[in-house]
């Protein structure tokens, strides 16, 4: 498995900042051919570090709308966190839905009018939350940054950080990495027993 290095750090950190930037103009930027920084590319994506290539549409541009962080503190007995933020993410006035460690929502959206209690009503289900707040914002700025981070792939099967032993495979779509060459037979012995069960 290719050891993921600074030189591919500084390609993310290129593309971050304008996702249409040429190769040849990376390329000059980190001292590769326009080939190699395509191949890096491809093996990024390939690793599922790069997921896609995505527009920042500054929306206060295009419509109005009231900006806010709305927390909202999800019932216990509702449908889940994850049928919640498709459900939120559908919505137009939602630009991003963050999840924290209590498995609360925090949203950041720019709603229609200050009766945020009709807009939670229209958008998801009552009973998917207890209670919610809300924090008028002056303002959002983002600026995604790759500043002193380091390659941590983790091991599909045993959640081990993945190093320059590890192995990659691509099954049924997906690619999976692995610490070694036997996690990477187990979990792959998992993965069928799974798919024949299910049959």
């Amino acid at each position: 498995m290719h050891n993921l290095d600074e030189t591919d750090l500084e390609i993310l950190q290129l593309l971050m900042s304008n996702a249409r930037r040429p190769y040849s103009d990376i390329a000059d930027t980190v001292g590769l051919s326009a080939p190699a920084v395509s191949d890096r590319v491809a093996r990024l994506e390939e690793m599922g570090i790069i997921n896609r290539f995505t527009l920042d549409v500054d929306r206060s541009q295009l419509r109005g709308g009231i900006p806010v962080l709305i927390t909202l503190d999800i019932a216990s007995a509702g449908p889940g966190v994850s049928s919640i933020k498709a459900d939120l993410l559908d919505d137009g006035a939602v630009e991003h839905v963050f999840t924290t460690a209590e498995a609360d929502l925090i949203i950041y959206a720019k709603v229609p009018d200050n009766d945020i209690a009709s807009w939670l009503a229209d958008t998801i289900d009552a009973d998917a939350f207890d209670d919610f707040g809300v924090t008028l914002l002056a303002g959002a700025d983002w600026a995604p940054d790759l500043g002193g981070t380091e390659f941590a792939l983790t091991c599909a099967q045993c959640g081990n950080t993945v190093d320059s032993e590890g192995t990659a495979t691509r099954i049924d779509g997906e690619s999976y990495q692995f610490c070694c060459p036997s996690c990477e037979t187990r979990f792959t012995e998992k993965y069928d027993r799974l798919q024949q069960g299910a049959e």
